[in-house]
């Protein structure tokens, strides 16, 4: 049972395997089917084992981790959640099509040649026109991303678990976003763009007609120009989907992000167009959170984006001095 289990920082070690995995071997979620538990992952039920409270009213406090040498060894797992969830609530989600873990700092991956033959009937007796996979030519090279977090355990011990989170949570966010500006950059790499003088409804209208197989599921722009075409009559009765983000009149949903450029509007079918590579997840340095030397936690994740298919990649720039 989840009170039994033995927490030592031998459990952030394991090769891999994250710190919730390793626990969910010692305490499988399976076993509590059907039980007022079943929602709660291992580590989450570590949380109640210690009455640890994360937020809500009676939110207790960073201290509350340290109380015993058990529960100092939940600290980095709360530290790395938080700063995963400010990660992945960023459009990293809303524009990769897969996620791909290699175990080295480059990878090569394959690419279709299907351009030689349109899909049309073919004659009986006559071959049926190729499409090739083969291995690329240019492997994409990931790059580190990360933050050093200066704060002494004196400076945080009582403040609120949910408030730090928030603050953890913000530091994912920055960290996505310097990540994001990869992915921008790889989108629009090598795609002739089509362009207009004055943004109008005409040009986003256009942009999606380029689409011919794919259709532009996403559209992703800077804040700026964003809020021009928030600003736009046609979209002006437009609704917001579940997660809060602009539906447009054709069906795309309207991305804002400073990692793109204020001249660039970019169009994908994200069922298609991007590959997250990553080699490792967010990283911690585990002993020191334990041990609470919290003067500089550092965290960090290494990554790169590769195109898988350009055609669901489309771009429009805005040129003011045309």
């Amino acid at each position: 049972m989840y009170n039994e289990i033995k927490l030592e920082k031998g459990l952030y070690n394991l090769s891999g395997k994250s710190f919730t995995a390793a626990l969910e071997e010692l305490d499988p979620t399976s076993a509590y089917a059907g039980s007022p538990l079943e929602k709660l992952d291992a580590f989450e039920r570590q949380l109640k084992r210690f009455n640890i409270r994360i937020n809500g009213q009676d939110c207790d406090r960073v201290e509350k981790f340290f109380s015993t040498t058990e529960t100092a060894i939940l600290f980095p797992e709360f530290v790395t959640r938080c700063i995963r969830k400010g990660f992945d609530e960023t459009v990293l989600r809303s524009v990769c099509a897969a996620k791909t873990v290699c175990a080295s700092s480059q990878y090569l991956g394959c690419v279709m040649d299907d351009q030689t033959a349109a899909y049309e009937p073919t004659e009986q007796a006559v071959q049926l026109p190729e499409a090739t996979v083969r291995e690329g030519s240019t492997a994409t090279v990931l790059s580190k991303f990360g933050r050093l977090i200066s704060a002494s355990y004196e400076a945080i011990r009582q403040q609120r678990l949910d408030v730090f989170g928030v603050m953890l949570r913000s530091v994912g966010v920055r960290l996505a976003v310097s990540v994001v500006k990869e992915a921008v950059d790889v989108l629009v790499d090598g795609v002739t763009p089509i362009t207009t003088s004055a943004l109008t409804y005409s040009d986003l209208a256009a942009l999606y007609g380029e689409f011919d197989c794919f259709d532009m599921t996403t559209v992703i722009t800077s804040p700026e120009l964003a809020s021009k075409i928030a600003a736009m009559e046609q979209v002006k009765d437009c609704n917001a989907n579940s997660e809060g983000k602009l539906v447009l009149p054709f069906g795309s949903e309207l991305i804002k992000t400073s990692a793109a450029d204020d001249d660039t509007i970019i169009g994908i079918d994200r069922d298609f167009a991007l590959e997250f590579i990553t080699s490792t997840d967010l990283v911690m340095e585990t002993d020191k959170l334990i041990d609470r030397q919290l003067d500089q936690m550092t965290v960090s994740i290494t990554c790169g984006f590769r195109k898988i298919t350009p055609d669901a990649v489309k771009v429009l720039t805005v040129n003011s001095n045309e």
